[in-house]
């Protein structure tokens, strides 16, 4: 059992905040006019956006870092503020216009938490069905409408509400080709059906009759008579069954003879800006780790498929997707194995106190919390001969260490917890793991490196360590 004092923590940091004790951060909002201070420590552990302004600016004499959003309100950054040192933000008799964009500076200050909760407010309370925020609607629309990829292009997309995409269908500034706005409708419609075969030669009547029920509100909202005749030849052809058959013939008969009147509805051409909008890979990408770079990824890329060069950041064949961060999910040993428990083929990064160290190692097979063992060894012990533990250069250490799991010793690569020890112990790589007496990896230094069961030695010295963040990654093969 745990006993938890959230409140009184919270109610601290904020006291902490508001009587500005110790402070190095100042914040400038508002044209320099409004003036914040905060702590670095708190600020670059609740926020990787934070984390990453530190680490470009110079203190001044007094040992005090200036960031400068103009761009941010005082009422807006003070909320802000007062979630990241409190974990607190009241929305009662706050407008809805506030709300929304309270959500865009939680997004770009990287606090996904906030936004998502945020988000989800917006949605459970039906801000954008109901009349009384008309103009909020439209407002978002008109942003949408100008850069049409904030939407079309998110890894949800697929998710959006049929409601919001016929609303964006019926825009006649849709900044988009339309034969684009054609395959995001279709790439729409076919993920709200599952079961619809993956290859469209395999599709029966029944298949398009399911499709075109699906896209009825979005189909005639599309400007046909404004896509070139390839186009229309290599895109809409395939999907002929959707539409309804006055509309095909018409098509066709645009194709041969554009001058001559047809019976459907002929909707404008969509107008475009002067201005050219920026390409979708200009905006930065979010970091996908706060200890490794890319470079170190496509390196343990190259150790998994047991490559003699390093793979380029560019062609590296796995994506990293975080599954556990410390700073996020917190250094309790029970956290790793209730969230990484039946994931296989994981990579645990570890960034030790006090020196540039990163180490690592990857488990092929699958973390199992299920073990119920009351015994000396207290758990399981599995065999492998493609797991690997590591080293990566940073800073002062130029180069990365592969140390291989030994032949002789496979059958003691990957350790997993029994019940009764998985509150002390973590990841576990032979006689190298996270260990912790007091239920928090960062504070007792009892984590531990030994390399008897890997081919060599990742650290100068052997024994114990502390560590101020650790990751973990599943790693996907990229389509």
């Amino acid at each position: 059992m745990s006993l938890k004092f959230f409140d009184k923590l919270s109610q601290n940091f904020i006291e902490l905040l508001n009587e500005k004790d110790d402070y190095n951060v100042i914040i400038e909002v508002e044209n320099k006019e409004k003036l914040f201070t905060a702590h670095s420590n708190i600020l670059k552990y609740r926020s990787t956006y934070f984390r990453k302004e530190l680490e470009n600016i110079q203190s001044n004499k007094n040992n005090i870092k200036t960031i400068s959003k103009s761009s941010v309100s005082a009422q807006i950054f003070d909320i802000i503020l007062k979630y990241i040192y409190g974990g607190i933000v009241n929305l009662e008799n706050v407008k809805t216009k506030l709300i929304f964009d309270l959500m865009l500076a939680a997004n770009e200050f990287e606090l996904d938490e906030l936004t998502n909760k945020l988000e989800t407010h917006l949605i459970d309370t039906k801000a954008y069905c109901e009349n009384t925020f008309k103009k909020l609607k439209n407002y978002c629309n008109d942003i949408i409408a100008k850069h049409p990829n904030i939407i079309f292009d998110s890894s949800d997309f697929t998710s959006l509400p049929e409601s919001a995409l016929v609303s964006l269908l019926k825009r006649d500034d849709l900044q988009m080709e339309e034969v684009k706005i054609w395959d995001y409708v279709i790439k729409w419609g076919i993920s709200q059906n599952p079961t619809l075969p993956t290859n469209l030669e395999e599709w029966s009547k029944e298949n398009f009759l399911t499709l075109k029920i699906t896209l009825q509100q979005c189909v005639p909202l599309i400007r046909y008579f404004h896509i070139s005749n390839i186009e229309i030849i290599d895109k809409i052809l395939p999907y002929k069954k959707i539409l309804d058959k006055q509309l095909w013939k018409d098509i066709i008969q645009y194709l041969g003879a554009p001058d001559r009147p047809v019976k459907s509805i002929l909707l404008p051409a969509r107008s475009t800006s002067v201005t050219e909008l920026p390409p979708r890979t200009e905006v930065p990408k979010e970091p996908f780790s706060t200890i490794i770079s890319e470079e170190h990824a496509a390196e343990i890329s190259s150790w998994i498929d047991r490559m003699t060069t390093t793979y380029s950041t560019k062609n590296f064949p796995y994506k990293f997707e975080l599954i556990l961060s410390g700073t996020r999910d917190g250094f309790v040993p029970q956290t790793f194995w209730n969230i990484c428990h039946g994931h296989a083929e994981t990579v645990v990064i570890i960034k030790v106190k006090g020196t540039d160290e990163i180490l690592g190692g990857y488990n092929p097979l699958a973390w199992d919390n299920t073990y119920n063992i009351d015994s000396i060894c207290k758990g399981k012990l599995m065999e492998t001969k493609d797991s690997f533990i590591f080293s990566l250069k940073n800073g002062n250490i130029q180069n990365s260490i592969l140390s291989r799991v030994k032949n002789s010793h496979s059958q003691y690569a990957i350790f997993n917890a029994s019940k009764n020890f998985q509150n002390k112990i973590g990841p576990r790589f032979g006689d190298f793991y996270l260990y912790s007496d007091k239920s928090n990896f960062t504070l007792d230094n009892k984590n531990w490196f030994d390399s008897q069961c890997y081919e060599k030695s990742l650290r100068t010295l052997s024994g114990s360590f502390s560590i101020i963040n650790y990751e973990v990654f599943k790693i996907i093969r990229k389509s």
